[in-house]
């Protein structure tokens, strides 16, 4: 047979869907003829197949080969090779194809999808509009990517509202266009494009939850079934993964525990070593061995004023792959690797998908389930995880006894006494606070702090606003009910220490809904300023409450939005009552739970040795909480700095 009238016959056996019959000729063929129509046939035969990743090097060869069809080839090589995992191989081909990616959605989306992930997003800038302007839910899911690490991006939100009136049924970008006006409080936007969204939703339009973050769905919706749905969208591990991975041989001779926390964070001015640096030292060293997996930028580094040593053992991962970083864990033995990032900004949590440790953790950097992640067990407590949660996580849960968070007495730094005068506010007027993040206040929580204000005549809203654009949003929402912008404050940014000093000067802080305070909530619990909250809906809603207890002020959680409206007011008419609790908070900042990081540290290895103890024994992992140790006696001194 020749060349021809074999590859004939190998065209005729697939066009008659005998796919093997057509490979075992490509098979021969192949010995003498190395053309773009034969490696062509044979990628068409493989993906018939399902032999994916064959099929993607088929292809490869075929545009290689050149002629008319050759970037078609190599485009459907690109993305079977990303489709597939192979992110180098994908990459190589994307940047042939770099002169066109600022209009080929597909290219874009896989070059910034491999971007993102190796946390390169400074050099995507170009690729924006084509995500944006594709029809694509996955492609505008690395749009919402792209755009939303700078939601204050003023240039962003004028690209996305002029995207939004092109393409004006695109609900995609009806929700990055949310993102961006709830950066900059515009409320009216809000109003007039969420309910849109809610009913798309619930018409059934899943795509606007798949094509959104995990992380930003949180700021519109406290549902935590649609919640889960945002952290499907990401992506998923191989099928078997957690099997594998607990069916690992491992060495379990280490009469110590060893821990691996791994984090983007780990540098004294972020919010999360402000709550977690403390615990860390206190670990106990002659149980547990701590190694902190760091891949925090140097820029970063650079501002820490920190001997991270006392934290653990610092390993540097920031330029390795995903697969060293996870090689270099399992040299280390790790029995436990804790993730503290989860769907937040800058996070590698693709790492926990490589196999790294007998036992996988997620905790502290994102109050939701990171359901395509390999982790068994997610940290909580029975506020922020009620048994009625459990259906919406992948991850087991492991609940410690008062609450998840920890917190750091040591270095955080006390209050200082400051006066209203020192930061030039009335001394007879009754002061709402604020110092939550823009993004997270609705516009139903702007018109209950209206409401509030309208009642309470003589009282102000003192408030944290990053951009004058939220400013003159907030004063514009007061005006329209008839609010002087004189009963608004502003506060500017200060020091950490000035900004401790500063809150115990308002009379109330009023919490957001459905994202709560969670760092900003325990530092104004530490500095003495009552927070009134609600019960929520999802873990991120759900924060206050847990710590509030942990205090001994549950008095200040309200069952509803109404509630948590006459509580405010009722505070404002019985200031007596609400200084009361600002010296509840004084009295219990020693003796209630919350700051107590030694009596926290203490549940928390309580936490991993039970886990261990599951591990060792072959289980798979299943929900448990972790028994309390008895009450302390009177007060715990506030610890020296070690």
């Amino acid at each position: 047979m020749n060349i021809n009238s074999s590859f004939l016959t190998a065209n005729q056996e697939y066009q008659k869907g005998n796919y093997i019959g057509a490979l075992h000729v490509l098979n021969g063929l192949l010995d003498t003829r190395q053309d773009t129509r034969t490696y062509a046939l044979l990628g068409r035969t493989f993906l018939k197949l399902d032999m994916k990743e064959e099929a993607a090097s088929a292809f490869a060869l075929a545009g290689n080969a050149g002629g008319t069809d050759a970037e078609r080839h190599l485009h459907n090589a690109m993305m079977l090779h990303y489709e597939c995992g192979n992110e180098d191989e994908a990459l190589v081909i994307a940047k042939k194809f770099l002169h066109k990616a600022h209009k080929d959605a597909d290219v874009a989306f896989v070059m910034a999808s491999i971007f993102i992930k190796r946390g390169q997003k400074d050099i995507l800038g170009a690729l924006r509009k084509p995500l944006i302007e594709s029809a694509k839910p996955n492609h505008l899911a690395v749009a919402l990517h792209l755009l939303a690490d700078a939601p204050h991006d003023e240039d962003n939100f004028k690209t996305i509202r002029r995207t939004l009136k092109l393409f004006p049924d695109n609900q995609g970008v009806r929700l990055l266009h949310l993102i961006h006006s709830r950066e900059f409080c515009e409320f009216e936007s809000m109003r007039k494009h969420q309910p849109i969204l809610d009913a798309e939703v619930a018409g059934g339009n899943l795509d606007i939850i798949r094509a959104g973050s995990p992380f930003y769905s949180l700021m519109w919706c406290g549902d935590e079934k649609l919640n889960q749905i945002a952290a499907m969208a990401t992506r998923a591990y191989e099928p078997g993964t957690p099997e594998r991975r607990r069916a690992r041989p491992h060495d379990w001779s280490n009469e110590k525990i060893r821990v691996g926390y791994l984090s983007y964070d780990l540098w004294d001015a972020h919010a999360t070593m402000k709550l977690l640096g403390n615990v860390l030292e206190r670990h106990d060293r002659d149980r547990f061995e701590i190694t902190l997996f760091c891949y925090t930028p140097e820029e970063h580094l650079g501002f820490n004023k920190f001997d991270r040593s006392l934290w653990g053992n610092v390993v540097r991962i920031v330029d390795m792959t995903d697969e060293e970083a996870a090689n270099t864990i399992r040299a280390h033995n790790i029995d436990i690797l804790v993730d503290l990032k989860g769907h937040t900004k800058g996070n590698r949590t693709q790492i926990m998908n490589h196999e790294t440790a007998p036992v996988h953790v997620s905790w502290l950097g994102f109050p939701g389930t990171s359901i395509n992640l390999d982790i068994d067990y997610i940290i909580g407590d029975r506020f922020v995880l009620p048994e009625y949660s459990k259906p919406y996580f992948y991850e087991k849960f492991c609940r410690l006894p008062e609450t998840y968070q920890p917190n750091d007495p040591v270095h955080r730094p006390a209050p200082r006494g400051a006066t209203r005068k020192d930061f030039g506010l009335p001394e007879d007027a009754f002061i709402f606070a604020s110092f939550n993040a823009n993004r997270k206040i609705t516009a139903e929580y702007i018109e209950i702090w209206g409401t509030i204000l309208e009642r309470c005549k003589n009282s102000l809203l003192w408030i944290m606003v990053d951009n004058e654009r939220a400013r003159t949003n907030i004063l514009k929402e007061m005006d329209s009910r008839g609010i002087s912008a004189k009963r608004v404050l502003f506060s500017p940014k200060v020091s950490y220490e000035e900004h401790l000093d500063r809150l115990n000067l308002a009379d109330v802080g009023l919490d957001t809904f459905p994202v709560n305070g969670h760092t900003t909530t325990s530092e104004q619990l530490w500095a003495g300023l009552p927070v009134l909250t609600r019960v929520g809906t999802n873990f991120a809603s759900r924060v206050s409450e847990s710590l509030l207890h942990a205090i001994g002020l549950p008095e200040l959680v309200a069952q509803d939005d109404a509630e948590y409206l006459e509580k405010a007011i009722a505070l404002y008419e019985n200031r007596e009552k609400a200084a009361e609790y600002k010296q509840r908070l004084t009295d219990n900042r020693f003796v209630a739970p919350l700051f107590d990081a030694e009596r926290f540290c203490q549940h928390l290895e309580r936490a991993y040795e039970m886990m261990v103890e599951e591990a060792k024994a072959g289980r798979a992992p299943e929900h448990f909480d972790v028994p309390a140790f008895p009450a302390r006696e009177g007060n715990f001194a506030p610890p020296a700095k070690i």
